[in-house]
This record gives structure tokens, sequence and C-alpha cells, in this order.
């Protein structure tokens, strides 16, 4: 059985950083990332990682964000600098399992940028 389990969201000032972090179990992950829905509005990809270390990001956080993972446990990271307002959303983890690509959705972690 697949479980996700996120943690580091919160509250943090413009211009400040946090690190959200995803623990995958129940399989080995091909693809692990974070995506994200702000109010009102369509979840979005943020970052993507495979397990050879191929990441992608979107273009609105190039530069500010970086995503890693350790193989080994399972763990990918999300580490975000110079946060903004824009920033502020529900990020969730997901993942795909190797054998068959079944993505699977972590149950959101809240990312909030105010002053």
């Amino acid at each position: 059985q697949v479980q996700l389990v996120e943690s580091g969201g919160g509250l943090v000032q413009p211009g400040g950083s946090l690190r959200l972090s995803c623990e995958a179990s129940g399989s080995i992950f091909s693809r692990m990332g974070w995506y994200r829905q702000a109010p009102g509005k369509q979840r979005e990809l943020v970052a993507t990682i495979t397990s050879g270390g191929t990441t992608n990001y979107a273009d609105s956080v190039k530069g500010r964000f970086t995503i890693s993972r350790d193989n080994a446990n399972n763990v990918a990271y999300l580490q975000m600098n110079s946060l903004k307002p824009e920033d502020t959303a529900v990020y969730y983890c997901n993942v795909n399992r190797l054998f068959d690509s079944a993505a699977y959705w972590g149950q959101g972690t809240r990312v909030t940028v105010s002053s």
C-alpha cells in the first residue's frame, strides 16, 4: 500500500524560505514531484524529479525552488527560497510507481507567504 507523508508547510514572510518533504512508502517510485493549488485556481506543476535525478520546473519557480530526492529512503524535498505571496497554495506531493506508473497524491501541505 502506497503512502505519502508530507511535511514542512507553514507561514513565511515574503523573501523567506521553506523546505517541504514527502516521504513515500510501499513501493519503488520512478518520478516524484510537487504540485500546488492556489485558491480559485487549478492545480499546477511545480517541480518533478526522476530516480536518475532529472528535474523539471515550472517557469514561475525556476531559480528559486530546488527539488531533490533521497532514493534510498524514497523522500523528495522541495527547497523554496525567495518566496512570494503568489506562491501561497496547498502543495501536493505526487509520485509514480515504477512498475506500472500508477500515480499517487499526498494529502497536501499549506504554504502561506504573507507579511
